[in-house]
């Protein structure tokens, strides 16, 4: 196989066709992301919503690619899909019924699906009933306000995150990658190229001055690279698998394997979820005009050590919470123990379960406060050198790179499947012509 795989994706017409598939997906995302809702005043849209950077709504509006500030038909995104899947996981560790299902393999997972998609549903209709009462809310954003722009809005929103769900899907069934993850990925890259024009003319201008430009791009490429290494990084647990008969007389080998832990088995999860928690007073505040309130949401905002402190222990506290949701060592030790393999020096079963258990425990602090200083690296940066035009947010980091790498192992596993494909087939030939001949 040739080292220069990317070469190689033009030359395989399978590959290429699900390229071309899932780019003209994209495109047809990106398309629906700039058409209006119809019956507004964009002009008193864009003005509210830019007074609400740094809340909830500019999260949002950040993973769905600016659709919710420009009121699209698209405005809620792959994000109510993402929630209600998020909510399945949780109620997995709650329900015995939804944890019995993901075990069922295929048909559980179908269902599985099925529920979630309907989730969708409802979640799209609440978050775009509560959307449209937000747009009525604001002066001379609807031009005629009433029940018509309330059903218009709820429908169009709704079926516009229902159509989302569904590209997604078709990336994932057709194309190259997670579906739902990519569309997060092009909501979110899609603001970079007018960012870095917008930093670069503050430079040409004078206002930003070379050295601090120099430290900014360092600082994306070392954060990026940590980002790469951690995300990859993980603890190998050695595991033993005896010698087997089976069938007739035949004997297995023993072989020796590991069990990967990632470091960062959360993943972009507790930044998220910490992110959701801080930023509460300052979207209370931005509707309210209660002072105590207001005083509350000055002291969260990231410019002071509460806001950083908090901030911190929130993510710490959320990547040992949802990595003990989504992992759980008994059922690998149980795994491990019904197809005969150990962990040497190890009891199996329960004594496997605990040395699993502590080993992932060692392993999530590190993962933790990683997850940390990429959160607040960006912050501190900022506020150093006093740059505000470029969001280089951790959230983001963390998408970007995670959504990245995994599409190009696929993409390399694909080549990998069609190069093996092709070295069979020549194989069988030769065998055909070889017998041909006897």
């Amino acid at each position: 196989m040739e080292n220069n795989w990317v070469a190689k994706l033009w030359r395989a017409p399978e590959v290429r066709e699900k390229l071309l598939f899932t780019l003209f997906i994209l495109l047809v995302y990106r398309i629906g992301a700039h058409i209006t809702v119809p019956g507004l005043n964009m002009v008193a849209l864009r003005q509210q919503f830019g007074q609400l950077e740094g809340t909830l709504f500019g999260v949002y509006d950040m993973f769905v690619g600016g659709g919710l500030s420009r009121a699209t038909i698209f405005a809620l995104g792959i994000m109510p899909y993402i929630s209600a899947s998020i909510m399945f996981q949780l109620l997995a560790a709650v329900f015995p019924t939804v944890e019995k299902l993901q075990k069922e393999g295929d048909e559980g997972r179908k269902k599985l699906t099925q529920w979630t998609r309907y989730t969708t549903v409802v979640l799209s209709a609440l978050q775009a009933y509560g959307y449209s009462a937000f747009l009525g809310s604001i002066p001379g954003a609807v031009l005629n306000p009433g029940f018509g722009f309330t059903f218009v809005t709820v429908t169009a929103l709704t079926i516009g995150a229902i159509f989302v769900m569904w590209l997604g899907e078709q990336i994932t069934d057709r194309g190259v990658g997670n579906g739902m993850s990519l569309l997060i990925f092009f909501s979110i890259i899609q603001g970079f190229p007018a960012e870095i024009a917008q930093t670069w003319e503050l430079f040409r201008l004078g206002e930003i001055g070379l050295f601090a430009l120099a430290a900014l791009l360092a600082v994306i490429v070392g954060v990026t690279a940590a980002v790469v290494a951690m995300t990859m990084a993980a603890r190998k647990i050695p595991v033993q698998i005896p010698r087997k008969v089976v069938g007739r007389g035949r004997i297995r080998e023993g072989q020796k394997s590991f069990v990967p832990l990632r470091v960062n088995s959360a993943g972009v999860m507790p930044i998220i979820f910490a992110q959701s928690f801080i930023i509460v007073p300052g979207t209370a505040a931005a509707f309210s005009s209660i002072p105590w309130l207001q005083g509350l949401a000055d002291v969260f905002q990231p410019n002071n050590w509460v806001y950083y402190t908090t901030y911190a222990i929130l993510i710490l506290f959320f990547t040992y919470f949802y990595t003990a949701i989504i992992f759980n060592p008994v059922d690998l030790a149980e795994n491990l123990k019904k197809q005969g393999a150990f962990v040497p020096g190890v009891k199996p079963g329960a004594r496997t379960a605990e040395y699993i258990d502590r080993v992932l425990t060692r392993i999530t602090l590190p993962g933790s406060i990683y997850l940390a200083l990429v959160a607040l690296m960006p912050f501190w940066i900022f506020d150093i050198f006093g740059i505000t035009t470029f969001i280089f947010g951790g959230t983001s980091l963390l998408i970007v790179v995670g959504v990245g790498l995994d599409t190009v192992q696929q993409i390399q596993q694909l080549l990998l499947v069609r190069h093996y494909d092709g070295f069979m087939k020549k194989g069988r030939v030769k065998m055909r012509g070889r017998q041909r001949y006897m």
